[in-house]
């Protein structure tokens, strides 16, 4: 099948597999409902591949897409991935990819704990994509130069050099980018990166904005299931109009016409 076959391909963004006695973060999904989530895309027929590869594909790679495409993300690094989502991927013979926050790496709070660095070289090497997620997670399209570049390069080559391997792809913390952006990440060597956009993913998309669905705590099966089938919900449309809303406010904080 040709890779572009697919048109449209979810790509869905986690954080935290929890329960509301660890977290009270409404991005959180607790281990119960993930297993509900993967069960549903491996009996529904569904073969998760990483960002990475949809990415690359998407850009013309050698390779084909399989018949029901998904990829399933998770941003920051949180400790349960390892201990919660890891078992359940494995269990139903998905991948994903964790896009790491380097500042965080090891650090333990009062109810969250992020991945440490054996942690992470476990994760990669089951299988999973590891890409940047900058260092301290900050709003890059509100940075100077010198800090962006930072936050960027910096994040790449912690990864590279503790996991040995090359680390292509980025997330932008918050979804925020704009074309200085953009380009900082083309210029240090990314070849892709993900934004959020709650829309699903197409062979149009810029490779360096593609959109990811979000799914949190309040996502019922139901819902789950319209997401990753394309089909448009409330709260994608609510989530999209307020991302909107911030996109404004952020152009003109920073003073740049496009974001």
């Amino acid at each position: 099948m040709a890779a572009v076959a697919p048109l449209r391909v979810p790509v869905l963004m986690y954080h935290e597999i929890a329960d509301i006695t660890a977290t009270t973060s409404r991005f959180a999904v607790t281990p119960e409902a993930f297993a509900d989530q993967v069960a549903y895309l491996h009996d529904a027929g569904f073969t998760a591949i990483t960002a990475g590869a949809l990415a690359e594909l998407l850009a013309g790679g050698a390779g084909s897409l399989p018949e029901r495409p998904v990829v399933l993300t998770f941003d920051d690094g949180y400790g349960d991935f390892h201990n919660q989502a890891l078992p359940l991927l494995k269990r139903y013979g998905h991948t994903a990819t964790v896009f790491q926050t380097t500042g965080l790496v090891g650090v333990e709070g009062a109810a969250k704990r992020m991945m440490n660095w054996r942690e992470l070289a476990e994760v990669a090497e089951a299988g999973v994509e590891v890409g940047a997620h900058t260092i301290r997670h900050r709003q890059l399209d509100q940075l100077p130069d010198e800090e962006l570049v930072e936050e960027l390069a910096v994040s790449k080559s912690l990864l590279e050099d503790h996991l040995g391997m090359a680390v292509p792809g980025l997330a932008y913390p918050f979804g925020y980018s704009n074309d200085k952006v953009r380009q900082t990440a083309r210029e240090l060597g990314y070849a892709y990166a993900y934004a959020v956009d709650n829309a699903m993913t197409t062979s149009e998309a810029d490779h360096f904005a593609l959109p990811r669905l979000t799914v949190k705590r309040t996502t019922t099966i139901e819902s789950f299931r319209k997401m990753v089938n394309g089909q448009d919900t409330l709260a994608l449309r609510r989530d999209r109009a307020l991302s909107g809303a911030f996109s404004v406010v952020r152009r003109a904080k920073a003073g740049i016409g496009t974001a």
